[in-house]
């Protein structure tokens, strides 16, 4: 019988996991869940329960009056604590751990190696070491979209566009000044590609309480109807906020620094 205690491990990818999904996806019957499940020999039930007691440590969520189980082990606090700390390193080692255990499962290259060598077929003129290198990263940025773009539940955050292909996971700190961050959910919002490009030259951005900034470039234009329309239109007005991961004060605040600058 599977052991009631959870290790490290397990919370490890469980917490991996909660961070990938909706909140309103957190059930037994998801398939996600259910995989996972089956990867580290608890129920769909247990794993599910699992990530709503992560919930339960998610500000995002006790703020708005929602509420995740309240049994957060000790454990659980730990695991949460150590990606808050260093989420380049927590992911590289959720994914790796996910990797060994498929193979333990099943062995089989054509079961389960190909799932990750097919993610390489396009770098085939690079060294062996340098398609390593380019998959690890594009697993990270993987990540941090499904997290960015589930806490929004898949819709910018300015505009309300819900088309995947028009939606960027935005860094609001760039993730080449703060490497620390660069994969932090916190540090990002989901934008369409449109606001993402105003957002990240500085032309738009946001107040500590998480209203929109418009700068002046945009307000020279303001007799252009596209202008009007999609930036002044909605100067003043709060963004949707996230579900899961809001976006961190001090974050914004550099943001905004560097738009007032900018003016």
């Amino acid at each position: 019988m599977t052991s009631t205690h959870w290790n490290r491990e397990q919370l490890t990818l469980a917490y991996y996991l909660y961070c990938q999904l909706p909140f309103g996806r957190l059930h037994s019957r998801n398939p996600e869940i259910i995989e996972l499940a089956q990867l580290i020999g608890r129920t769909p039930s247990a794993v599910a329960m699992k990530l709503v007691n992560f919930a339960s440590l998610d500000p995002a969520i006790t703020n708005t009056g929602r509420k995740g189980l309240s049994a957060a082990s000790n454990l659980d606090r730990e695991v949460w604590a150590e990606f808050q700390q260093d989420w380049e390193a927590q992911i590289s080692a959720s994914e790796n751990l996910k990797r060994q255990l498929m193979l333990d499962v099943n062995p089989s290259p054509s079961a389960t190696a190909n799932r990750i060598m097919e993610q390489d077929d396009q770098s085939n003129d690079f060294t062996g070491e340098t398609r390593q290198v380019m998959t690890a990263q594009r697993i990270k940025q993987g990540f941090f979209r499904r997290a960015v773009l589930s806490s929004y539940k898949g819709r910018c955050c300015m505009s309300g566009i819900s088309e995947p292909r028009l939606l960027i996971a935005s860094h609001i700190v760039p993730w080449n000044q703060d490497k620390a961050n660069r994969l932090n959910p916190g540090n990002g919002l989901c934008l369409s590609a449109l606001h993402d490009r105003a957002f990240d030259q500085h032309l738009i951005s946001l107040t500590d309480d998480l209203t929109i900034l418009v700068g002046d470039a945009i307000k020279r234009r303001r007799d252009e109807p596209m202008m009007q329309n999609v930036f002044l239109a909605q100067e003043g007005k709060h963004i949707a906020l996230p579900e899961k991961f809001m976006p961190e004060q001090s974050f914004i605040a550099q943001h905004r620094s560097a738009f007032e600058l900018a003016q």
